[in-house]
């Protein structure tokens, strides 16, 4: 059970709680956070002294002063306004996600939402109800406006919502769950749409997903290191420890395990070749160096998902600050780092996958001990430069791009949606590049038989010939190429 706005959420957590694996409640304390500051938002608005998105306008019009009649009608238009997203709808886990997070950023007790809109999102939340969100549209600094807008028109009646793999409009929708529209009121609309949820969202999911993926390289780089009969010794923990970064002690580490017990990777220590290429040596400096970006972008991550990112911050009974805890750029800059750690991860697969091919130290040219007639793995090395090259023209910062919106109030813009978006491009495409690289390392190994490898590689390598059998004559790779990713995207390969 997590209780919002009172515990703390993780990764894990908040993953556990879209799932259904926990429960999130609204203890007693959380229900009197939002009570108190909710009252302090009444008498602000009932006040003659402007404040910010309570009796003002927006954006802008933050000079205009709104009447209490007013107050409703500007707080609905501002989710019907913002909701301009385009572009094909994100997927309806990062939905549920957005809500889980702004749930709890609300219960916080400095937004000054009433306590049943807040259980009417729970209610969404726990019956599935996900709303269609578009992928474009949020610049990332006045909070992700436009998703958000999306996200919580269903509230009003307006918007859609998914059924299965069905778009069906709100008002249906809640009609079937016999639910009644809300009628918003002050400062609810802009608790709802300020904040960086669209981003964080993408953050957590990509994390989660990088978080394997780079277990998952370092498997594929020691199965390649084995098919290859490259040597071990740059894993030594004695090298590492004189240059002690986390990350690059850590691949060290799981490399040692990983070539554990193996006969394989002891039949040729004492062999005539100095070195192995860097692809291969220099695996915990390169992975260990993602690894690195990894920590301290869920770092940020977990301490934005406790955080209270709308905007104006009710701080007493008279003070409602207009900030800019809104901002995206703590996580953009962030996503952009951690993009480029992970196109890295594929960049370093890739050649792997090249050396595999070259023919030498025993193995045949292209993999395939009848080469001229068959073209043996020659081509899907073409795929995982093809997906090197994109992921690399994927790196480009958006975070360093900025163009002003809101007649120049909002002069200074994150982009930090686009940043997450690419961030989780990019790692699909290294799901593509890794499975390549361990069909590739799979028909190395074939090669060093009759030795035995780590129990870890053993049953990876079973795992591979359960689905993609041996090469031994040209035949479609394209099944086998998808079951690979397939197998990848699912987590079956043990990493420990």
């Amino acid at each position: 059970m997590f209780s919002y706005g009172i515990d703390r959420l993780t990764i894990d957590k908040v993953l556990a709680l879209s799932k259904g694996e926990i429960k999130g409640v609204l203890t007693k304390a959380a229900k009197d956070k939002v009570k108190v500051c909710r009252y302090k938002v009444e008498m602000m608005a009932r006040g003659k002294k402007p404040v910010y998105g309570i009796n003002t306008g927006f954006g802008p019009l933050c000079d205009v002063q709104i009447t209490p009649a007013e107050t409703s009608l500007l707080q609905e238009n501002l989710l019907k306004t913002h909701a301009v997203g385009v572009g094909k709808p994100i997927d309806k886990k990062l939905s549920k996600i957005m809500m889980i997070c702004k749930v709890h950023a609300l219960c916080q007790g400095y937004s000054g939402i009433r306590l049943e809109v807040i259980e009417r999102i729970i209610y969404f939340i726990e019956n599935d109800l996900l709303p269609v969100v578009p992928e474009q549209g949020s610049v990332g600094a006045s909070g992700d406006l436009a998703p958000l807008s999306h996200l919580f028109l269903p509230l009003l009646g307006e918007g859609d919502f998914w059924q299965e793999e069905e778009i069906v409009h709100a008002a249906e929708v809640l009609e079937e769950h016999n639910l009644k529209t809300i009628k918003l009121q002050a400062k609810e609309g802009l608790a709802l749409i300020n904040g960086t949820q669209f981003i964080l969202a993408h953050a957590i999911v990509g994390l989660d997903k990088m978080d394997y993926l780079l277990n998952l390289a370092d498997v594929a780089g020691a199965m390649s290191i084995e098919g290859y009969q490259g040597s071990s010794s740059p894993f030594m923990a004695q090298l590492h420890a004189i240059r002690p970064f986390r990350g690059n002690i850590e691949v060290a580490v799981h490399m040692r395990y990983l070539f554990k017990g193996s006969e394989n990777i002891v039949s040729h220590a004492s062999c005539s070749r100095v070195q192995d290429p860097y692809s291969m040596r220099c695996i915990p400096q390169v992975h260990g160096a993602s690894r690195n970006a990894f920590y301290h972008l869920k770092e940020l991550t977990e301490i934005e998902m406790n955080s209270v990112t709308d905007n104006p911050i009710v701080l007493s009974d008279t003070e409602a600050i207009s900030g800019g805890n809104f901002h995206g750029q703590p996580l953009a800059m962030a996503l952009d780092y951690g993009a480029l750690a992970a196109s890295e991860i594929g960049n370093i697969s890739d050649r792997r996958s090249y050396l595999l091919l070259e023919g030498k130290f025993g193995l045949p040219r292209l993999l395939t001990q009848s080469g001229g007639l068959n073209s043996g793995f020659m081509i899907p090395q073409y795929t995982t430069a093809a997906l090197v090259s994109e992921n690399k023209s994927l790196c480009f910062p958006p975070s360093a791009d900025s163009i002003p919106t809101s007649l120049g109030q909002e002069d200074h813009v994150s982009m930090g949606s686009i940043s997450g978006r690419k961030f989780n491009q990019i790692l699909d495409n290294i799901e593509k590049i890794l499975a390549i690289e361990l069909m590739y390392a799979a028909q190395a190994i074939e090669f060093r038989r009759p030795h035995k490898f780590s129990n870890i590689i053993e049953n990876n390598f079973e795992i591979i010939r359960g689905k993609v059998n041996r090469l031994e004559e040209d035949r479609l790779l394209k099944d086998d190429i998808n079951a690979m990713i397939d197998m990848v995207r699912k987590r079956v390969f043990k990493v420990y």
